[in-house]
């Protein structure tokens, strides 16, 4: 460790937009610094191919957009976050445009396309489903043409407190073998690391997304918020041999038919809005479709659109099933529900302000309060516009505090690991997480989940890590130990948390479940 730090007023971890959007806010008030364990061009955001809602079309509004908010997210939806998200929507779309994002347009004005549980068409697209890619190059060339410096290749360690105040973070390289460590200090530390897709054996996330901010955030004494609610996306390309890859909820917005193994089309079996409805409500459809054929895919059906549209609007889905040799315009989409978004997180308030002073959290690894218990498709890109806006306008106000603690929160539970345990690699953990805690939940499977990652989480010894795998397993712990305890203890169903032992929401449970390193409230 080198005796002097590098000293600057932001460090921001994490390149995908929660990130880059953030730098380049908090770069008109001081110095910053971007950290990210790949490439600033390796992120979720490239993925993202449905787009932004917001309410800026004929007939739309605020209010309605509010709404469908609200339900979609099954009572926990906080009213104030939602109010603010909805309400400065369109700021964050101007401030895009203004950027150069190149969003798609009909006639002079941008297009706008509908998506599950929305009741108007406002989702804002960019290249038909390659949004994320020019949202996250734009702010990339913007990143660069600023001049803020980039530590790519560097992996966040810690984070470092001063008399209970963020002062900073240690970092390992991982070029040059991973062995070099380095100490930053900062006023002002922003987590925008991402989701924890990695934790399920399918995904439609990359390979860096470990959790690393929610077990870094935990470690340090932050609340840790609603992470039994994990949203798997009902439609991942599913072929023998290839990764999963993201088939957009604008493709059912558009018209796309849900088929099962024979055939058959079955959403309307189940919901009245069929192909529209929530994310969990498809996905538990098409794991009971596969049940009863079974079959490990059902079928997305667009051949009944005409060509133009399907080739004009999803053209990256369109080539990626072509070089699997799918002709989605003539053949149907085996497709199956993978792991995608973890909503909860780092628990903040309005203004992205953690319990932890000086620290904030942008993106997915943030728990607002917007998505409650299943997050509304295309809402999770505007929250970061609008949250990020709040953190850095925050942070330049002399009365600023953080986050008061929550007074009911919880710890992990105590587990001795049993003599014979061994650690995991990442593929036992992804197969346990899949199987006992993935769309549908009971108590026996996450019981014994828990203890597993608790045993595993007592055998890790950090002292010992020298290389980025090493520190990304032990997130994937922390963060699988965060997600099962909490499923465990939520007896009921409720949004993307669905339980088989307590198949209906309880209104006792109209509540969140935070945990904190500080306090103990009982064992789980």
């Amino acid at each position: 460790m080198e005796a002097e730090l590098a000293v600057y007023d932001y460090i921001i971890v994490g390149s995908g937009i929660a990130g880059l959007y953030s730098s380049l806010l908090a770069s008109r008030h001081g110095s910053v610094l971007i950290v990210t364990k790949g490439t600033i061009e390796e992120c979720n955001t490239r993925y993202a191919q449905g787009g932004i809602a917001a309410a800026i079309g004929a007939g739309d509004s605020a209010e309605l957009h509010f709404k469908d908010t609200m339900n979609a997210g099954a009572g926990l939806s906080e009213e104030a976050a939602v109010r603010i998200l909805v309400r400065e929507a369109a700021l964050g779309i101007k401030d895009l445009i203004e950027l150069g994002v190149p969003f798609d347009t009909v006639e002079g004005e941008v297009a706008l396309t509908l998506e599950a549980a929305h009741s108007m068409p406002r989702i804002l697209h960019a290249g038909g489903d390659a949004t994320g890619r020019h949202i996250e190059e734009t702010l990339s060339a913007g990143v660069r043409a600023a001049g803020i410096p980039i530590l790519e290749h560097c992996l966040v360690t810690s984070i470092k407190q001063i008399g209970g105040r963020v002062c900073g973070v240690e970092t390992l390289s991982s070029l040059n073998g991973g062995s070099e460590r380095q100490a930053y200090s900062c006023r002002f530390l922003i987590m925008a690391t991402g989701g924890a897709g990695q934790l399920f054996s399918l995904t439609t996330n990359p390979d860096i997304a470990t959790g690393d901010g929610v077990a870094l955030a935990y470690q340090a004494g932050a609340d840790i918020k609603d992470m039994e609610f994990f949203q798997f996306h009902p439609t991942a390309l599913k072929i023998p041999g290839a990764p999963p890859f993201l088939i957009s909820e604008s493709v059912r917005g558009e018209g796309g038919l849900l088929r099962s193994a024979d055939g058959r089309r079955f959403m309307a079996d189940y919901t009245p809005q069929a192909e529209l409805a929530p994310r969990d409500i498809v996905s538990r459809a098409i794991v009971s479709e596969m049940s009863r054929t079974g079959a490990d895919h059902v079928y997305l059906d667009v051949t009944h659109l005409p060509a133009t549209l399907v080739l004009t609007r999803f053209p990256q889905i369109y080539r990626h099933c072509l070089a699997n040799k799918l002709d989605i315009t003539r053949d149907l989409i085996p497709v199956a529900p993978a792991a995608h978004y973890m909503i909860g997180g780092i628990r903040v308030n309005t203004w992205g302000a953690s319990s932890l002073a000086g620290l904030y959290a942008a993106g997915e690894v943030a728990c607002t309060g917007v998505h409650g218990a299943n997050r509304l498709a295309s809402n999770s890109l505007l929250e970061v516009l609008v949250f990020a806006r709040r953190i850095v306008k925050h942070s330049t106000e002399a009365d600023s505090e953080p986050l008061p603690p929550a007074s009911d929160s919880r710890r992990l539970a105590d587990i001795v690991p049993h003599r014979v345990l061994s650690l995991p690699n990442r593929v036992d953990i992804q197969e346990l997480l899949w199987q006992s805690a993935g769309i549908l939940r009971d108590c026996i499977g996450l019981a014994e989940a828990a203890e597993k990652l608790g045993g595993w989480d007592a055998l890790v010894q950090r002292s010992t890590f020298n290389s980025r795998d090493d520190y990304e397993l032990a997130n994937l712990i922390i963060t699988g130990r965060l997600l099962v305890e909490a499923a465990l203890y939520r007896t009921e169903s409720r949004g993307a948390h669905y339980r088989t032992d307590y198949p209906e929401p309880d209104g006792r449970w109209r509540r969140h479940i935070i945990f904190n390193t500080h306090k103990q409230e009982g064992n789980i």
